[in-house]
């Protein structure tokens, strides 16, 4: 494994001194390390990235990102590139960084990067799964919870309506003690998810590429978490295997009563087949922090009023941001100084 190195060299500079008026001439030879550059691809908070400044030499864009031409402009000195999880790394950007030996990308999903020309050219992606775990499943169970008491609903209502009506038969949700969560994906955020659903009282059950073995929770296939959930909470990576996973077909096989959670990327649903769904009243209702076009939104999806969208939030808390940055830091420190590597992707 190549280590970063980091090139040293000396310069003269010449002083004139004024000793009892005669002239003098000192050389002063002094050491200036050059450090490997390092571009980094969006305005993070630069507390994450502290220690990977003592080593190296980091380029900030002077705005909120670097864009593609930009990132191909400024790459082809640059030993590293710290990606960000919603904006493209395309063959073009990796193709021009000729020294380009690791991409270390800011978030847990990669499907930004084009993996497969990075493999070509030896180059190693990594991402942040640990950084992103709780705020994650913090923010599945914020959708459930709003979804299921209808919060998004009555805030929405008291402050857009004078009208808005009260009662004690009025704006009725569901509970969560009782329900069946079925966890599509029971990765990190998964089983985070299930922990955090357990202490509200749910039965959880999940579906998952591999069964894991001594899990306290209880394993089913795809088709039969479906039709026994109350709450389906995808949570898998977004893959060939499970782009469009849900659709019209799996939607039918979910309760009437049920809904939909995700925060896992917005391609793993078919948008228009959850739309049309939502419409016959297939399922109840649907929460939605991943688009599959996102930043567009579809339209009909705005104005239902058992839809709750926030936009890809999943990660966004300060601390979060801060803790990204530095797992992304020792990526790059792990690989280019200590030879290892870490939280590799492909």
């Amino acid at each position: 494994m190549l280590k970063s190195e980091i090139a040293v060299f000396s310069v003269a500079a010449m002083f004139i001194c004024n000793d009892s008026l005669n002239f003098r001439i000192e050389i002063i030879t002094k050491n200036y390390i050059v450090k490997d550059k390092i571009l980094i691809a969006y305005s993070i908070p630069p507390q994450g990235l502290l220690e990977l400044e003592k080593d190296f030499d980091l380029i900030y864009p002077d705005k909120e990102f670097f864009s593609t031409e930009e990132l191909i402009e400024r790459i082809p000195g640059c030993i590293a590139l710290l990606s960000i999880f919603n904006k493209e790394v395309p063959k073009e950007v990796i193709e021009a960084g000729k020294q380009l030996k690791i991409i270390s990308n800011y978030g847990v999903g990669f499907n930004n990067i084009d993996i497969e020309t990075a493999g070509k050219k030896g180059i190693v992606v990594c991402n942040t799964p640990e950084a992103v775990c709780e705020p994650t499943a913090e923010l599945c169970l914020a959708l459930i919870l709003s979804l299921s008491r209808g919060i998004a609903k009555c805030h929405h209502g008291l402050k857009t309506n004078s009208d808005f009506e009260w009662g004690v038969m009025k704006n009725l949700g569901t509970r969560l003690q009782g329900k069946t969560l079925g966890i599509v994906g029971m990765g990190k955020i998964g089983k985070s998810v299930a922990n955090k659903a357990k202490a509200f009282g749910m039965k959880v059950v999940y579906y998952n590429r591999n069964k894991i073995d001594n899990s306290s929770y209880q394993y089913l296939n795809f088709t039969d978490l479906l039709e026994q959930s109350d709450v389906v909470s995808l949570n898998c990576p977004l893959t060939d295997e499970t782009h469009h996973l849900i659709g019209e077909k799996e939607l039918e096989l979910m309760k009437e009563t049920a809904v939909l959670i995700n925060t896992a990327r917005g391609p793993v649903v078919n948008e228009q087949e959850l739309v049309d769904a939502l419409k016959r009243n297939t399922i109840a209702g649907a929460a939605l922090d991943v688009f599959e076009h996102e930043p567009k939104i579809h339209p009909e999806l705005l104005q239902m009023e058992n839809v709750v969208v926030v936009p890809h939030i999943g990660t966004a808390t300060i601390e979060t941001r801060i803790e990204m940055g530095k797992e992304a830091s020792e990526n790059i420190i792990s690989f280019l100084i200590d030879g290892k590597e870490k939280n590799r992707v492909n």
